[in-house]
């Protein structure tokens, strides 16, 4: 992959500017904060007090992010280990900036509203930051623009130098690595409702349907079944699921005489859509409109638990070492974990200001793990796991709804105006 590490994507570098100009404030006054800038109202330029917060004196250091079995890898809990309160339950929630207290970093102040319209005509003497994210672990490398509507699905094949992307404009696109350009549109007659890679296939959920492409081969396949939307796909077992708008959950299985996916099963439970998959060890877990979690055993693909607590949509489910994340619109993500007997019950829930959408994990430039959740506020927070402490916050114009990891420290976002962001982990000074 040609993604380069110093800020390039390709050709492209993107600056962000944080902070005052050099010179905005001088000697005299450059540890007093100017009291027009907090209220909003100071029209100086150059203004001789400061235009941003007086550094913290110090930084609480983060517990010790490798304690649990199996260390933190972003793979498939086993639904039998780690009973409750075991592997690191008492850590979920406890750092910096978790919500059982403890010293919380400060949140820095939100980038200019006009600037995030595309609208701002103050430019460069703006007093508040031009700038997608306010965050000293990420940078954004380049956008990627060519989408008309929300973008609902990205992937980055193994061994691919093309990403793909799917909207509700009814187009998959496909982007050069190297360069930054577009370099194909697959109209799929439908619009994108999600999208996965495995292996050379490409599986792209639509209404009625999952369109289906050997990306080697470049054949292509149409699994008809479903009924209404494809929200949500997934693969275990060596069965492809698709979850649907009418609250089935199918299954295909790929035959090697027919060289074709046949269908394999039908999965019934929920009573509204299904909206999220995730595979776990030798389990489904999905998310449904219902406000409820279901689990399936691969083995025999019946519902072994019915998970309740959440009180809205469940949009998002994540595995992370032991545990299952979930993330609803109620505006809470609930940790999971199996108990003695092997059923899951929450044992943290972190609470947000707003109803979540998407959740995913990766590590960061220290290879520490770190949960990336956007909400419907149009941001995307970052937080360090198991703490929850705060590692900053993404801004767009509208909600981000699908977000994909990448190699070397790289992920993508995409949000409800059609616009893809490349963006990369780097090495934060304080956190060293």
């Amino acid at each position: 992959m040609d993604f380069e590490a110093d800020g390039r994507f390709g050709n492209k570098r993107v600056h962000n500017r944080l902070g005052p100009a050099p010179g905005a404030a001088s000697s005299s006054s450059s540890t007093k904060v100017c009291i027009h800038w907090r209220a909003g109202r100071c029209n100086r330029f150059p203004c001789p007090f400061l235009h941003s917060e007086l550094p913290e004196a110090a930084t609480t250091k983060r517990p010790n992010q490798r304690d649990g079995p199996g260390g933190h890898v972003w793979r498939n809990p086993n639904s039998g280990g780690g009973g409750r309160g075991g592997g690191g339950f008492n850590k979920w929630g406890r750092g910096p900036g978790g919500t059982d207290g403890g010293v919380r970093h400060k949140v820095p102040d939100r980038p200019c509203k006009f600037f995030l319209a595309g609208d701002c005509t103050y430019g460069e003497k703006c007093r508040y930051p031009h700038t997608y994210c306010m965050s000293n672990s990420i940078t954004l490398l380049t956008p990627l623009q060519g989408h008309e509507k929300v973008v609902t699905g990205i992937a980055l094949p193994t061994g691919s130098d093309k990403l793909y992307s799917g909207s509700k404009d009814g187009t998959v696109r496909l982007w050069d690595c190297q360069t930054g350009q577009c370099a194909g549109v697959l109209p799929v007659g439908g619009e994108v409702g999600c999208m996965i890679s495995e292996g050379p296939w490409l599986f792209v959920g639509i209404p009625d349907a999952v369109k289906v492409w050997n990306m080697q081969t470049q054949a292509e396949m149409n699994l008809t079944g479903p009924t209404g939307q494809v929200y949500a796909l997934a693969i275990g077992n060596e069965l492809l699921f698709a979850a649907t708008q009418d609250g089935r959950i199918l299954a295909w299985r790929f035959s090697t005489v027919t060289n074709c996916f046949e269908p394999a099963a039908s999965l019934t439970g929920h009573q509204l859509a299904v909206v999220s998959l995730i595979v776990g060890g030798m389990r489904l877990y999905s998310g449904s409109m219902d406000k409820t979690i279901r689990v399936w055993d691969l083995a025999t693909l019946q519902c072994i638990q019915t998970l309740s607590d959440h009180t809205n949509v469940v949009m998002s489910l994540l595995c992370w070492d032991q545990f299952l994340l979930s993330c609803s619109l109620d505006q809470t993500i609930k940790v999971w974990a199996a108990t003695e007997s092997g059923n899951l019950e929450v044992t943290y829930t972190h609470k947000e200001e707003n109803g979540a959408l998407a959740l995913t994990g990766m590590p960061d430039a220290q290879s520490k793990p770190v949960l990336v959740c956007s909400l419907n506020d149009n941001t995307v927070r970052l937080y360090d796991l198991p703490s929850f402490s705060d590692r900053g916050r993404i801004f767009s114009k509208q909600e981000i709804r699908a977000i994909q990891t990448g190699p070397g420290g790289l992920f993508f976002t995409g949000d409800g105006t059609g616009e893809l962001k490349v963006w990369q982990w780097i090495i934060d000074a304080s956190q060293t």
